[in-house]
């Protein structure tokens, strides 16, 4: 039974990283058709950011009440229902209506799998399902240029992979008695009650691990976002090859979370988190030294090797650090920190790049790397002290 459910968990992680990358691919044809400025879909995205926040801070209640099964069938038929309303929109102001179930259904699906997975699998399975999520962030954009080119637009593009979501939730939907083989995680908990935001956060080594996670998704996103202009700012390379050079790190992550698979049978996750954090750093070095270009790309693909083990290594040790009672909980605000993360740390680096110098890239990730490693060091003490 559970050996059935793990690829409906791992055809789940792919309709998480399906959405991600849509509108950034097809907004160049988007703002034209709606007669609106360029920078408008920072808007939408924000708008989408929240949803997924304020549901991933709600992930422990909704879990406890109906479990991670139906949690998740509903979030990925929430996610297909804002991606096929986007096809639909001829008015910019409508999708503001379509991203609310597109982002609320996302954080609540995020924070129910990650805790699912984190309790009753090993640490290889929460990095290679991660893996997932990157061939699906992968395949969306793919399907989205083929409609693109072919001449059906980019609403066919919506359409077509908010039907693919639709049948991913209905796959989910169809497995649920599976889910409930492992209660209470799988199913309905009536055994104890969700926790507020105040007792999470009072929890010791709680707010230093929401940190960790904030600073980690922060210098993530933000290399996703600026790692092109800072080659053609900073390194005067050209847009094209620019371009290439991101989707280093993209695939060096992508390899990183395949890898840390196959290291976890003989590392923990605190030793993985180690070593990829110190593969990030000579990543950052070749980066910020004046070499040759083709050691400031090997060092973009460095750093996302080393990212590669992080996110869901912090995911997956987070029952032991914190107890399994206590696991969705802050499993759910572990989410909405990564998500605000995520959402304000690449526009602090615009403001820098703009008024000072696009040079501060490197050291701006820099100190969001240190900072992650510090605060997840400490607790790891934290958690040691528990057990003495």
């Amino acid at each position: 039974m559970v050996s059935l459910l793990l690829p409906v968990i791992y055809l789940a992680f792919i309709s998480l990283g399906l959405p991600d990358s849509l509108l950034g691919t097809a907004w160049p044809l988007m703002y034209r058709q709606f007669a609106v400025p360029v920078s408008w879909a920072g808007a939408v995205s924000m708008t989408i950011c929240v949803g997924t926040v304020v549901s991933s801070l709600q992930s422990d209640r909704l879990t406890l009440r109906w479990g991670a099964g139906r949690v998740t069938a509903v979030s990925v038929a929430l996610t297909a229902a804002g991606l096929l309303g986007f096809s639909f929109c001829r008015s910019y102001w409508l999708l503001f209506l379509w991203a609310l179930p597109y982002g609320l259904g996302a954080g609540s699906v995020d924070a129910a799998l990650n805790n699912y997975v984190a309790l009753h699998y090993a640490s290889r399975h929460m990095s290679w399902l991660h893996c997932m999520w990157g061939v699906g962030a992968s395949i969306g954009p793919i399907l989205m240029g083929h409609a693109l080119s072919g001449g059906y637009g980019w609403p066919a593009g919506y359409r077509i992979i908010g039907g693919i979501q639709a049948c991913i939730a209905l796959v989910v939907a169809l497995s649920l008695p599976l889910w409930k083989t492992r209660s209470p995680a799988g199913g309905p908990d009536s055994s104890r009650k969700a926790m507020s935001l105040g007792q999470i956060l009072r929890i010791p080594g709680a707010k230093s691990i929401l940190s960790a996670f904030f600073c980690y998704c922060g210098a993530e996103q933000t290399t996703f976002l600026w790692t092109a202009s800072y080659m053609v700012l900073h390194r005067n390379m050209g847009a094209e090859q620019a371009a290439g050079v991101a989707a280093l790190f993209y695939a060096g992550m992508t390899l990183g979370r395949l890898i840390s698979g196959f290291l976890t049978l003989r590392l923990s996750d605190p030793q993985m988190i180690h070593l990829g954090t110190g593969i990030a750093g000579v990543g950052l070095l070749l980066i910020l030294l004046p070499l040759p270009s083709l050691l400031c790309q090997t060092g973009f693909f460095l750093l996302g090797l080393g990212f590669g083990p992080v996110y869901p290594c912090i995911i997956h040790s987070t029952p032991e650090l914190f107890g399994e009672e206590n696991s969705q909980a802050v499993i759910g605000v572990q989410m909405a920190s990564a998500y605000s993360g995520s959402c304000l740390m690449p526009p602090v680096f615009g403001v820098l790049a703009q008024r000072v110098t696009p040079a501060l890239f490197p050291f701006f990730l820099a100190v969001l790397i240190l900072g992650m490693i510090l605060l997840y060091r400490q607790v790891l003490r934290l958690g040691q002290a528990r057990t003495v």
